[in-house]
């Protein structure tokens, strides 16, 4: 089967904004993954597919600095990096919406889009006195999710535990697209979500693609994978064992890759 359609022509004439060659990772004497390749590209949505147990956590944790591969390099923009722990990604532009949201409930919605990145006052009172510039903050915030469009998020200062699953996930979005100018991951993001939730944020991660960004899906959920991804990227027992798109594969055919009930072909040509 045939795994190139028009985005082929993406990938032939844009340079990855994120790479990885030969990830390798262990944990003592279990591989959990083992010489990984990776591209991501501008302006694309790359879904990262694998039962449990194929590597796809530690591949995200290696990619957004959580953890330190053993081997294999991991480039942003062509230029090889090394990230020792999140902040340096976070410095590189990738930012990461983890299932568990890691928001804070008892704040409202500016605060947790800020959290650990809070705006000072200018002059005496914010070098000095330390205080935080809250109406700045509140202002920021709204601009950030009028630009995604996110219309169920009604009063800014609204406490986030009185937010539903899906506000709160647009909330944790929101925050990775206000500091992420390069890529953003997102895990699980419609796990636990009605369908109309589901849809909303599916909606937004459309808008990060349109916006340029590169995303990476991290998800379970093939229905929502064939919805907006662009390039599917299966792993299995810690490889990468193909590279196919909505087009030329169904979801039926992905699964089947995934689990070892069919022999992908090789990656290199299912890559191109």
């Amino acid at each position: 089967m045939d795994s190139t359609d028009g985005s082929q022509a993406m990938t032939e004439t844009l340079a990855p904004v994120l790479s990885a060659r030969g990830l390798v990772k262990t944990y003592g004497a279990v591989v959990a993954i083992d010489g990984i390749d990776l591209d991501l590209y501008p302006g694309e949505v790359l879904a990262i597919i694998g039962d449990n147990g194929a590597g796809k956590s530690t591949l995200v944790k290696c990619i957004t600095g959580a953890e330190s591969p053993d081997a294999g390099t991991i480039s942003v923009d062509g230029q090889e990096v090394h990230f020792h722990r999140p902040q340096d990604a976070q410095a590189a532009g990738i930012e990461t919406v983890y299932q568990t949201l890691s928001l804070a409930p008892a704040l409202d919605i500016p605060s947790n889009l800020f959290l650990g990145r809070e705006q000072r006052r200018r002059g005496f009172l914010g070098t000095v006195l330390r205080m935080l510039d809250h109406k700045a903050m509140r202002e920021q915030a709204q601009k950030r999710i009028d630009e995604l469009g996110i219309r169920t998020l009604q009063d800014i200062t609204q406490v986030v535990e009185t937010l539903s699953g899906g506000q709160r996930q647009s909330v944790a979005v929101a925050r990775a697209v206000a500091f992420g100018n390069r890529v953003v991951v997102l895990d699980e993001p419609t796990a636990a979500l009605g369908v109309r939730e589901t849809a909303q944020v599916l909606d937004i991660i459309r808008r990060l693609r349109d916006r340029g960004l590169g995303v990476i899906l991290v998800s379970h959920n093939m229905p929502d994978v064939f919805e907006v991804a662009d390039r599917i990227h299966i792993q299995r027992l810690g490889r990468r064992v193909a590279v196919v798109t909505p087009r030329s594969h169904t979801p039926a055919e992905a699964v089947a890759i995934m689990t070892g009930a069919v022999v992908a072909p090789s990656t290199e040509a299912s890559a191109r």
